[in-house]
């Protein structure tokens, strides 16, 4: 059986590329980088220029077709200059700087972008597993699209994807165990916020679990319970408060309570409680905190990967020979009830 990569319209191409991205130029101060990121953005489509509302006349910061309304932080910025595209800053670049306790004052933007980007023609984007695939290979979460002549348009996310494709009847029949990683990076209450932010760039994770150890139960049930969560988005609002990373410990900052996923539940509930709750990632506990995994946005899409599409198909397929062959038991046993 051939499995097809279902085409996505133009008009769906469309709603996933992000047109509201964030540019500075290569002499933009790191700090200055982090803060516009940080900010709301409120785009006026009505024809209020954001970046004039947001910084002044402040020569070092753009913002490129601000057609699509917008809250929400950015976890990027381009580094563009006349045009070009020079660069990528993102979250996971702040991670890295902060875990080698770079100094950010005065550090400009072009020496700690990452160069070259990533990128793909917009005539290239005609399936979501071209995207996909991009995201893999290189271990990225932004992807710029460029028009015919090689300028940036907007980019692509996996929050961007997510939003637009929303197949429930994928998501309904696959566990969270089918997805989530279980290789999860945690770390006690009193470690400090700079050794979360090292582990963090050492193992290239978004996110560290704050634990501690459950003595409650017999020896049989001793397990780390997971109670807190540090993400790269906390490591940017700490690096914004300009607080010292290194005298700072877990329990002070992380964000607690969790709610916890069960290797069981469905990933349409993970997608749920991922919108409800204006996360990217959640954690799944089990047998009394033996087993700690993260679901992430990024793990959601793998159901749009060709091979979990097609397993996905299989199982719908025996659900419907099953519904198919119960039926049949069913109408028999009344044909014989109906003839004696």
């Amino acid at each position: 059986m051939t499995f097809e990569a279902p085409q996505l319209s133009q008009q769906v191409v469309e709603k996933v590329i992000e047109r509201n991205f964030l540019v500075v130029t290569p002499e933009t101060l790191l700090l200055d980088a982090i803060a516009l990121m940080n900010q709301k953005r409120f785009c006026d489509c009505g024809g209020v220029n954001d970046s004039e509302t947001l910084h002044g006349n402040d020569p070092n910061f753009l913002n490129l077709d601000a057609s699509t309304s917008t809250t929400s932080n950015s976890s990027c910025v381009l580094v563009m200059q006349n045009d070009e595209l020079l660069g990528i800053f993102t979250e996971r670049d702040i991670v890295r700087l902060s875990a080698a306790a770079t100094d950010f004052e005065e550090v400009k933007i072009a020496s700690v972008m990452t160069t070259p980007v990533v990128t793909l023609a917009q005539e290239d984007f005609s399936d979501i597993f071209a995207i996909l695939f991009l995201f893999r290979r290189y271990r990225i979460r932004h992807l710029p699209i460029l028009d015919d002549k090689g300028a940036v348009i907007g980019i692509v996310t996996p929050e961007s994807i997510r939003k637009i494709l929303r197949p429930d009847y994928f998501l309904k029949l696959r566990r969270v165990a089918d997805i989530m990683t279980t290789n999860v990076i945690h770390a006690s209450m009193t470690t400090s916020v700079l050794s979360i932010a090292q582990l963090m760039a050492e193992h290239r994770v978004s996110c560290v679990v704050i634990t501690e150890e459950d003595d409650e139960y017999d020896l049989s049930h001793v397990g780390t319970i997971p109670i807190g969560i540090i993400t790269e988005r906390d490591i940017v609002q700490f690096q914004i408060l300009q607080l010292n990373l290194g005298a700072i410990q877990a329990e002070t900052v992380m964000s607690t309570p969790l709610f916890l996923l069960a290797p069981e539940d469905s990933l349409w509930t993970a997608h749920q409680e991922m919108e409800r709750r204006h996360v990217r990632r959640l954690v799944v506990s089990w047998d009394w905190g033996k087993g700690l995994g993260i679901v992430t946005q990024t793990s959601l899409l793998r159901i749009f990967d060709p091979i979990e599409m097609y397993s996905t198909i299989q199982i719908l397929q025996r659900t419907v020979e099953q519904l198919e062959a119960e039926k049949k038991q069913l109408l028999q046993r009344q044909n014989v009830g109906t003839s004696g």
